[in-house]
């Protein structure tokens, strides 16, 4: 075997590996919070943990001793599954219609303005979701509450709904954009109008992709947490209206978590167990839509069952879909501007850039650094291990190869893990591995493992965008397949990959309760090193914003995470624009040699 076929053979078998550990993560994830939950279960009985109406916990009960206190989650279960639905009918309504507003009643640049406001919505740190959600929606909603207290299913169903809105919106726009052309333009040649057309045809046709939008939204609003913590008013008891308040099951974990004893953490673990069975429910139903609707074809079924029978309600579908499209303009525009103003006049140089101690005035700068050695550490880990994944599902696995369907099945479920579970994982893995306690590191590695998702599918889609020809083109010249990969492919889908790290970036920068478990449950001074706590800039607003003490400081936090994300999300699109020029002038270049070739050959045989 020559050395070119050993490069080759470790190449696969190196992307092979990381790919592989998807499964891994994935596994260990389920084996470790199952093996936490199981001695609890066993104290309390199943039936009496997943269907006792009272969470009363007492600190001082140990396994193997008489219970003094009360662990039953109905009531948090009850709550975690009605906020999904009424935030599913607040965010999978206003994405829909958002979705049928943009695939056919908005062009040019109005497109792309709105493309943008959905990405930017999907980028949002779910924190500032729900101080945005106390400071401006809680005041209004006081008025309707008949106690003047608004916090209840009402707002957090609001803030939720708004949440899981870009991705219901993204995905059933896509879905609409699959559905053959010939459908709209047939129902419009049988005399139907454009919006007959685009509700009584195009919406059935795309419905299996829809379904798919709306149980990932399902996904997303069962597995939040630091919004509905801030909004719901977190008392362990059924959603009895819409402004009584209710705990949801994620809620529980991070609002008990700190002071748990023995019995009371195994609980804990036990409620993330359940979470866990709900995201494979979710990937389940999520995997027979979308092997349903790839049975039927691309656009799924030609004709189905649809709402929208008649003129004036297809005509009232557009209306709402227009209202649905200006309400999360509004949206997006209020939280931006009310950050910006409330934010900008308390950035003052102590808040930016002064020292921060026990007891003594708020400095972001301890967070900030905090935040980049966080956002380093976990780039530098996921990255490479997301393209090596990515290049071996896009360039040496094959669609029909059992163990790729594995991996794509991991990587499903460890998109849908809720972060609040990701945390519990790291507590229990990296900062036991690490010593024992909370440390950046614990945090980067824990973050890590959330990012891989994201960074494989994102650069699996840029390196199946490359034009086959430049590979073909680089094999006829003697190529091997590695050097293909890494002197064409990989070149070509630079900017994609730029991408998928600004959109990790972002994620970092969003998430909250993973940080709470793994790098400490407290605002911490300037970090020392890699093994030393830290607070993120998110997890700083969250304690910022619930102590009622550092409003102005809230505000300025608040405003350089909005910034930040806003600077994140420009350079995501720029990105994704240079990669879409580049290939559409491939492809132009390719069309062009082609109709070049074809003259020359229609010559040679006019000159015989």
């Amino acid at each position: 075997m020559g050395k070119s076929s050993i490069k080759e053979a470790c190449g696969k078998v190196v992307f092979a590996a990381t790919a592989a550990l998807c499964i891994a993560a994935a596994a260990a994830i389920f084996v470790f919070i199952i093996m936490k939950s199981i001695p609890a279960l066993a104290e309390t009985g199943l039936g009496n943990f997943l269907f006792g109406t009272e969470w009363a916990p007492d600190a001082n009960d140990v396994y193997g001793q008489p219970l003094a206190g009360s662990y039953g989650i109905l009531p948090m279960l009850v709550g975690t599954l009605v906020a999904t639905v009424c935030a599913l009918l607040v965010g999978g309504t206003l994405g829909f219609f958002t979705a049928v507003f943009l695939s056919y009643y908005c062009r040019g640049k109005v497109k792309t303005v709105f493309t943008s406001v959905i990405n930017l919505l999907a980028g949002v740190p779910s924190v500032i979701f729900g101080f945005f959600g106390i400071k401006v929606l809680m005041p209004l909603f006081n008025m309707l509450s008949p106690n003047g207290n608004s916090s209840g299913l009402l707002l957090t169903s609001v803030i939720l709904g708004m949440m899981i809105f870009p991705t219901v919106a993204s995905l059933s726009k896509t879905a609409l954009e699959a559905v053959p052309q010939a459908y709209y333009e047939g129902a419009l040649a049988l005399g139907g109008t454009r919006d007959q057309a685009v509700f009584r045809t195009v919406v059935p046709a795309a419905k299996s992709g829809i379904t798919a939008a709306m149980i990932l939204g399902v996904g997303r609003a069962l597995g939040e947490t630091m919004a509905v913590v801030m909004v719901a008013g977190n008392s362990p008891q059924f959603p009895e209206g819409l402004f009584s308040s209710f705990r949801t099951m994620t809620a529980n974990i991070v609002l008990e978590m700190g002071y748990a004893g023995e019995m009371q953490m195994g609980a804990l673990f036990a409620t993330g167990g359940v979470l866990l069975v709900f995201v494979a429910i979710t990937v389940i139903l999520l995997s027979l839509v979308t092997s349903d609707k790839k049975s039927k074809g691309r656009g799924g079924k030609k004709f189905g069952f649809s709402l929208f029978n008649g003129r004036k309600i297809c005509f009232a579908g557009k209306a709402f879909s227009f209202v649905s499209a200006a309400f999360a303009l509004a949206f997006l525009a209020a939280l931006i501007i009310y950050l910006l103003v409330m934010g900008l006049p308390h950035l003052s140089g102590q808040l930016l850039f002064g020292a921060y101690e026990y007891g003594g005035e708020i400095s972001i700068l301890p967070s900030v650094a905090a935040t980049l050695m966080t956002v380093g550490i976990s780039l530098v880990i996921a990255l490479p291990l997301g393209i090596c994944a990515a290049i071996f599902l896009s360039e040496y696995a094959g669609s029909r190869n059992p163990l790729v369907r594995i991996i794509r099945g991991a990587i499903d479920v460890l998109s849908g893990v809720p972060s609040i579970v990701y945390g519990l994982f790291g507590a229990v893995t990296f900062v036991t591995l690490l010593g024992g306690n909370y440390s950046i590191a614990a945090g980067s590695l824990t973050i890590s493992v959330m990012l891989l998702p994201t960074v494989i599918r994102a650069t699996e889609e840029s390196l199946r965008a490359v034009p086959m020809s430049l590979r073909e083109g680089a094999l006829a010249l003697g190529a091997g397949k590695l050097r293909t990969v890494f002197t064409v492919v990989l070149p070509s889908a630079m900017p994609g990959i730029i991408a998928a790290a600004i959109l990790s970036v972002g994620r970092v920068m969003s998430e909250s309760a993973p940080f709470m478990f793994t790098m400490g449950s407290s605002i911490q001074p300037m970090p020392e090193g890699a093994m030393s706590g830290g607070t993120t800039l998110a997890v700083l607003l969250y304690y910022l914003s619930g102590e009622n003490l550092y409003t102005d400081e809230a505000y300025a936090c608040a405003c350089v995470l909005m910034l930040i994300v806003l600077l994140l999300n420009i350079a995501a699109e720029a990105a994704g624009r240079a990669l879409q020029r580049k290939f559409q002038g491939e492809k132009n270049a390719d069309k062009k040699s082609k109709r070049n070739r074809k003259k020359v050959l229609e010559q040679a045989k006019e000159n015989g």
